[in-house]
């Protein structure tokens, strides 16, 4: 087992766990790669075979807790609805987390704004979806996971500031923030249904106006030919 006691003692863990001591007791914006691979006993040559910043650690931490969010979390529930389903899936998440605080407010404090970070955190607002029975797929799926990173980022503020042990204020505010969120969602969801089908409109009314074109470019007698006198019609 790692030294967190959690994981498989392999040797990305290892980096990991060493990264979130160092991030406890400094602050992660003066940890360097060459420190985290000394406190994991190893070296830069050998970190860098796994990790190439201080940013792909993070991220690797990050997949980590997907993997026990999706074992921990529970079975949906007949008739439960998906908010309340993705409201256990985000509890999970916090939980998983507890005993990471003090590091995870290092790193929160130091990584600033790391667009490397963006893909993995999507990554794993997708994965949290999909375990509360969610669909991904497609514009709106898009829509829902830029949403929940959004969300997830506002009550991950408040759950570093939440002391008690049930963590009373982030249920509360988790509760608010999904309903909330669930309001505004369906109301872009309805936006975007309604320009796809605008849209459709415009593209189906665009290939019958090119079909027409080419038909009757394909009808009209070539250039310099001249003009035919008209058919008699039938009786």
């Amino acid at each position: 087992m790692s030294q967190s006691g959690a994981y498989p003692d392999t040797y990305k863990d290892r980096i990991i766990d060493a990264a979130l001591r160092l991030a406890v007791s400094r602050p992660w914006s003066e940890i360097s790669l060459r420190e985290i691979a000394q406190a994991a006993g190893s070296n830069l040559v050998e970190l860098r075979g796994s990790f190439s910043s201080k940013a792909d650690i993070i991220a690797a931490f990050t997949r980590r807790i997907d993997d026990e969010v999706l074992t921990k979390i529970p079975p949906m529930e007949k008739g439960q609805s998906h908010r309340d389903a993705l409201f256990e899936v985000l509890m999970t998440r916090f939980d998983a987390l507890q005993p990471h605080k003090e590091a995870v407010r290092s790193i929160m404090n130091g990584v600033g704004l790391e667009p490397s970070l963006l893909a993995p955190s999507l990554a794993s607002q997708s994965w949290m979806l999909q375990a509360a029975g969610i669909n991904t797929d497609g514009a709106r799926g898009s829509l829902r996971v830029a949403g929940l990173a959004t969300l997830y980022a506002s009550v991950l503020r408040t759950w570093l500031e939440d002391d008690d042990p049930g963590l009373a204020r982030t249920m509360a505010v988790l509760d608010r923030r999904l309903r909330r969120g669930e309001r505004a969602l369906e109301t872009v969801e309805d936006a975007a249904g309604f320009v796809g089908r605008v849209g459709g409109i415009f593209r189906s009314a665009m290939r019958r106006k090119d079909k027409s074109g080419r038909e009757h470019e394909t009808s009209a007698p070539p250039a310099g030919t001249a003009p035919q006198p008209p058919q008699p019609e039938a009786p």
